[in-house]
This record gives structure tokens, C-alpha cells and sequence, in this order.
């Protein structure tokens, strides 16, 4: 095993305690468990990170479905409620607030600093409670840095106001030669040789309809740069 291999390997088992489940909460529901996507703990071990999109529109308050992260034991994840402290829709990012002992986190890199051609790994849940929560790593390595658009096929995933925001003020993500999933949104996007997050994976700018994901699954995922993340943590 290469001395790069051997870097992943110990990352991975670093970065596993801090990426979480997002999703809803409610007692008398079938499944109780609504998974919406992935998240990542940052900071001070309260902070969660994932795609805004990944919120439910609203909560039934009158059934007590609550928003929160899921973590621990893959079959049977403990839920832990949240709150949004932030969202940025211009750039889908949202910044979630959770109690109790703060988690294991990961740290914000310069996303400027990362080159096209470079290596890079995102761990996360594709295809949510299909496969038990359990996480899994991919390796990617990023293609290009281009303007965002918005793929006709998925912009019904979108709200009116974040679309405006899009056309309006254009910016560049990362794409990357690697396959997401539905349940990969919220991803952390990392260097495989410190664990530091370069980015967040952002399903909703991939070409193609949920249904075919698991058929006929899209070669390119886009990644929202971990600039954008500083930012709002900056402005909370």
C-alpha cells in the first residue's frame, strides 16, 4: 500500500465520528426516521454543515417532528435535535446547532489553495437508510473549477429564490469525476492527506432525475468550496 493510501486509510477513520446524518424526527410517524442527506461537524463540535436544500421545507409542529442529526451505531443512530442557525441560499449551504457533548470535528481548508487535478475524497450516506447509515468514502479527483449553472432536469429541487440568487451572481464550484448519490448531498469534500474540508457536496447540480441515480448514475459531482462555508460560519 502506497504511503498516500496509507493517509486515507488514517483520515477516513478520523473523519467517520464527524460526518452525520441529517434528517427529521417523529415519534408517531412510520419510519419515526425521515433521512434528507449529510452533514458535517466544524468548529467548537456543535456546528453542523450540509446543503440548505437538504432542510425539510417546513416541520409539522403539531405531530412534534423535530430537525436533527443522526450518529452512532449505524442500526441504531441516536438522534440529537437541531436548530438552523444559518442559511445561505445564493451558495445552498446551511449551518445547523446542535446540544449536549460537542462531536468530533473536521477543519475548514482554504478552498482557494485547491488545484484542478488534485485528489480529493468525500465520505458520506448514499442512498440514505438504504444501505443502514453506514458511511462510505469515494475518492474524486477535481476536474474543473467552473461557473455553477443549473441543470434544467433538477431545478425543480430548487426554490424560486435561490434559482433568482444563482442567475443573478454566478459562481464556481468544483466538478468532480466521481459518482454521488441521493443522501451524498452535504458531504464533506476533503484532502485525503490532512482531513481538512475543501468543499461541500452538492447533489442538486447533478444532471439527472433521483429515480435513475441508482441505474444510470452521473460520472460528474459538483462540490460547493469551503470559502463559502467560512463565510457563513463568519456571519452567524
Amino acid at each position: 500500500m502506497s504511503a498516500h493510501a496509507d493517509d486515507l486509510v488514517d483520515v477516513v477513520k478520523r473523519v467517520k465520528p464527524a460526518v452525520v446524518a441529517v434528517g427529521t424526527f417523529e415519534q408517531t410517524r412510520s419510519p419515526s426516521v425521515d433521512f434528507r442527506g449529510t452533514g458535517f461537524v466544524v468548529g467548537d463540535g456543535l456546528s453542523v454543515i450540509t446543503n440548505a436544500h437538504v432542510l425539510p421545507p417546513a416541520l409539522d409542529e403539531a405531530r412534534k417532528e423535530t430537525l436533527g442529526i443522526f450518529t452512532g451505531d449505524p442500526a441504531a443512530p441516536r438522534f440529537r435535535q437541531a436548530t438552523v442557525e444559518a442559511i445561505d441560499r445564493e451558495h445552498d449551504l446551511a449551518h445547523l446547532r446542535i446540544g449536549g457533548q460537542p462531536l468530533p470535528t473536521m477543519p475548514l481548508q482554504d478552498s482557494d489553495a485547491v488545484e484542478e487535478g488534485q485528489t480529493l475524497a468525500f465520505t458520506g450516506f448514499p442512498l440514505g437508510l438504504l444501505l443502514g447509515l453506514r458511511h462510505v468514502t469515494h475518492r474524486a479527483l477535481l476536474s474543473a473549477k467552473t461557473p455553477i449553472s443549473v441543470p434544467a432536469t433538477s431545478a425543480k429541487q430548487l426554490d424560486a429564490k435561490m434559482i433568482a440568487q444563482m442567475q443573478r451572481s454566478p459562481f464556481a464550484v468544483f466538478q468532480l469525476d466521481a459518482t454521488a448519490y441521493p443522501g451524498s448531498s452535504g458531504s464533506p469534500l476533503y484532502d485525503p492527506s490532512t482531513g481538512g474540508v475543501v468543499g461541500i457536496i452538492n447533489m442538486v447540480y447533478v444532471k439527472g432525475m433521483k429515480e435513475n441515480a441508482i441505474s444510470n448514475p452521473s460520472g460528474i459531482t459538483y462540490a460547493i468550496p469551503s470559502n463559502y462555508i467560512r463565510k457563513l460560519m463568519a456571519n452567524k
